[in-house]
């Protein structure tokens, strides 16, 4: 048992490997990165099928229950893209598609009692945001130029105007992939800290000998809602974070 709420997000090392002055230990947190890669990877390849009339790999022409919930999430994407981005969105399908698969995988194998959740780490919500970020900010650089700067600049603004404006419209510019990392980051901390105190008290009720442990009721059935409720923060919280994204994408275009 964890002693603190806060203990289940401390990168520990699991097995320490250092080469003059650079650390390359493998952590629990690199583990839950390549189990949550290879999670995604591996229900792809075993639900699909290598016996086509070309003899090459496809997926099942009668697709089963894990083909269609591969499905699901890719026309979820697919449509979430299609309907926010109006011009040329096909291309942004596979760094969305990827993005969001991430996330999902990240967050759920976070709910496995013991694991760990990246997602939870500061470091790894602004990488994400804040690639998203300075991929978007080339693109539309390379799009429109110097007209790009216009977007700090409101249309028939005047000069003293504009020397209030321009500061605001660039803090609440940067501020955008910082709320996007910090809004998927608390949420998944604040959740899984609560729900470490909720089991830490239900295991001290266990304890108990004496009929009061039937108090032991009452904080398990918060759990199962609260586990539900999380489960369901792990699924918004993803959705939100590729909505905003393809927001921001559509705003830049």
């Amino acid at each position: 048992m964890l002693n603190a709420p806060l203990e289940q997000f401390q990168i520990l090392s699991i097995l320490t490997l250092n080469f003059y002055s650079f650390d390359f230990s493998i952590t629990n947190f690199l583990v839950i990165n390549l189990l949550a890669l290879l999670s995604f990877v591996s229900f792809i390849y075993f639900n699909s099928s290598k016996n086509n009339y070309l003899q090459e790999s496809s997926f099942y022409f009668l697709p089963n229950a894990w083909q269609k919930s591969i499905e699901f999430i890719s026309e979820i994407t697919s449509q979430l893209i299609t309907d926010i981005i109006a011009s040329d969105n096909d291309k942004y399908f596979p760094v969305i598609s990827v993005l969001f698969n991430f996330i999902l995988f990240s967050n759920l194998i976070g709910l496995i009692p013991y694991s760990f959740t990246a997602t939870s780490h500061l470091i790894v919500t602004f990488v994400l945001s804040f690639s998203v970020f300075i991929g978007l900010n080339i693109i539309t650089f390379s799009k429109y130029k110097m007209k790009t700067f216009s977007l700090f600049l409101p249309a028939n603004t005047t000069f003293f105007l504009a020397l209030v404006l321009v500061p605001i419209e660039f803090i609440s510019y940067i501020a955008k992939p910082i709320s996007l990392g910090v809004r998927l980051f608390i949420n998944l901390m604040a959740g899984h800290s609560l729900l470490k105190v909720i089991v830490g008290f239900s295991w001290s009720m266990l304890l108990l000998e004496n009929f009061t442990s039937f108090g032991l009721i009452l904080p398990m059935v918060i759990l199962v809602a609260l586990f539900g409720l999380e489960l369901g923060v792990a699924l918004i919280q993803t959705y939100v974070f590729i909505v905003l994204t393809c927001i921001y994408i559509q705003d830049g275009s």
